[in-house]
């Protein structure tokens, strides 16, 4: 997967997210990563890491509806987030979509590129069921500079999660 050189202990997570590490005992292994190379293809393609061993966070949100909802979403870098039908129902809002950089960065405090499940326990947290299945995945550390390489099961750890079949679908 990734060569050993990329592979730094010292390479900084989030506070949130080392913290929910300790809390829930999540085996996990810090890469560091380059500030610009920190969204996910141009990560995969740069480090030798394949798409299906990216887990990708996303922060959707409601739409028209007040006070919004919102849910943490983790689906493989070869899938699409099923926004318009399964992520819409399980917040049962009429309508939803990505949420934006800012509203991103108030919820989670992390950066898009960056973003992980671990860390944002007072949100719901929905993975889709194709994640489970890799042996390990990259995902975000909670910020630009770092990923962490764990067994996807470990999320099951995690305060608020859903394992769902079909919350995301292949790319065309």
């Amino acid at each position: 997967m990734m060569s050993s050189e990329n592979r730094v202990q010292e390479a900084r997570l989030h506070p949130a997210v080392e913290e929910a590490i300790t809390k829930y005992g999540i085996a996990h292994e810090v890469l560091a990563c380059d500030d610009e190379l920190a969204d996910t293809a141009v990560f995969c393609k740069h480090y030798g890491v394949s798409l299906e061993q990216a887990a990708n966070t996303i922060l959707v949100a409601s739409k028209k509806v007040d006070p919004p909802k919102y849910a943490v979403c983790v689906a493989l870098g070869t899938t699409r987030l099923d926004v318009n039908k399964t992520v819409r129902e399980r917040l049962s809002v009429k309508r939803a979509s990505f949420a934006d950089a800012e509203t991103t960065k108030e919820l989670t405090g992390m950066l898009i590129g960056g973003v992980t499940a671990i860390g944002t326990e007072n949100l719901p947290i929905y993975v889709d069921a194709s994640v489970l299945a890799q042996k390990e995945v990259v995902m975000g550390g909670g910020n630009r500079t770092s990923k962490l390489l764990l067994d996807p099961n470990e999320l099951t750890k995690l305060p608020n999660v859903e394992v769902i079949e079909g919350l995301a679908k292949a790319q065309d």
